[in-house]
């Protein structure tokens, strides 16, 4: 909120003239576009594949279902750097590398673990009898989630969904990896901003991105 084009605190003056910097630049507005675009995609492709992964790992806890748990929640606990290399020797060979499809599957990947986490323990609390019961009044599995499984885990959902949005719309290590220069996302061209110059915006961007993630 400073007027002025030094970082110093506390400001000298107030002014919004850093947001308005912001919304007045077409580079900065692309990004965030791109950003938006990456994330609200991954993170409803991520809900979608996480929730159906959940439910089925719930299903059983047998040997192979706790080894896919494990590889699921993995970019929890790989540090981010080593997986950024990993997408961009396998999106190099397949031809993903800079564009908008991989920057969303790999926000796809990196959004899953929170999803089935989340689900997971709403799974957890839920009566799977009263899913039996369904089905034993004529519903198909299919039919039996829908109906009565996903009205009493939507809280869990939502949650995942939140995190993998989170996620994607602060993500930058892969994003400097893989998304080239076309698609450049918000936390991508900021770190770019800070290399070349002290700009001010950067610090109103990181504001608004702070209030997002909370």
């Amino acid at each position: 909120f400073s007027g002025t084009r030094f970082l110093t605190f506390p400001p000298p003056s107030w002014s919004f003239r850093w947001y308005e910097a912001y919304l007045a630049s077409s580079a900065w507005m692309q990004a965030t576009k791109v950003s938006l675009i990456v994330a609200i995609a991954s993170a409803i492709l991520s809900t979608i594949i996480g929730t159906a992964a959940a439910y089925a790992l719930n299903l059983t806890s047998s040997r192979l279902v706790r080894s896919m748990q494990v590889i699921l929640l993995l970019p929890l606990v790989v540090p981010i750097v080593i997986t950024a290399v990993g997408v961009f020797f396998v999106f190099a060979k397949v031809g993903l590398l800079a564009t908008l499809s991989g920057l969303i599957l790999a926000n796809v990947m990196l959004g899953l673990p929170y999803v089935v986490t989340s689900v997971l323990v709403g799974l957890r609390k839920f009566d799977p009898t009263q899913e039996m019961v369904a089905r034993s009044l004529g519903m198909n599995r299919f039919r039996a989630f829908f109906a009565v499984t996903l009205p009493q885990i939507k809280p869990s959902v939502i949650s995942g969904l939140l995190f993998a949005f989170i996620s994607a719309i602060d993500e930058t290590v892969v994003s400097l990896f893989i998304s080239g220069g076309q698609y450049q996302t918000l936390t991508k061209r900021m770190f770019t901003a800070l290399r070349d110059e002290i700009d001010p915006t950067i610090a109103s961007i990181s504001s608004l991105l702070t209030a997002v993630s909370f």
